[in-house]
């Protein structure tokens, strides 16, 4: 089993130290899907408060840039780009979170606290309209660069549909 870098020998977690790591490019893109109903879908366009989609969006890419203040070993990164897609579909929103940096450590962090909060707020928007909302598959998609080199998730048959 591989050692987990975030623990010292006596197993108190710690923030890695990546100063002697070159600066590469460093990619990720994670995965929500927010289940939402039918009915509530249909009411999108008249959502009292605003366009959830948009909103969503917009709440994902200032997540990213925040990581470091919920992710409590989380490196502090200058985000090169971040991007939120948010597709509605017949059984909800799917979400697909970008992030990009050149620095000493990934990013994947980022596009997954980016594709959680653009996750939570459509539940926030919508929630007046449907109680049974359920947030589901938040996973890495794929990330690029780095030591331990590239990432892409293999789709298992039941995501035949995502990205």
């Amino acid at each position: 089993m591989k050692k987990l870098s975030h623990y010292d020998p006596a197993g108190s977690p710690r923030m890695v130290d990546v100063g002697g790591k070159p600066q590469t490019r460093r990619t990720a893109k994670a995965h929500a899907f927010v289940r939402v109903s039918a009915s509530a879908l249909s009411n999108l366009p008249a959502n009292p408060k605003g366009n959830p989609l948009e909103i969503a969006r917009v709440a994902g890419i200032l997540a990213a840039k925040r990581t470091p203040d919920v992710i409590p070993l989380c490196h502090t990164l200058l985000l090169s780009h971040v991007d939120v897609e948010v597709t509605v579909e017949e059984e909800g929103v799917r979400i697909v979170a970008s992030a990009a940096t050149t620095a000493q450590t990934g990013v994947e962090m980022e596009a997954m606290t980016a594709a959680s909060i653009a996750a939570l707020t459509v539940y926030d928007m919508l929630k007046a309209l449907d109680k049974s909302i359920e947030i589901q598959d938040i996973f890495l998609l794929e990330k690029t660069g780095g030591k331990s080199g590239d990432f892409r998730r293999a789709a298992k048959p039941e995501e035949k549909g995502q990205p």
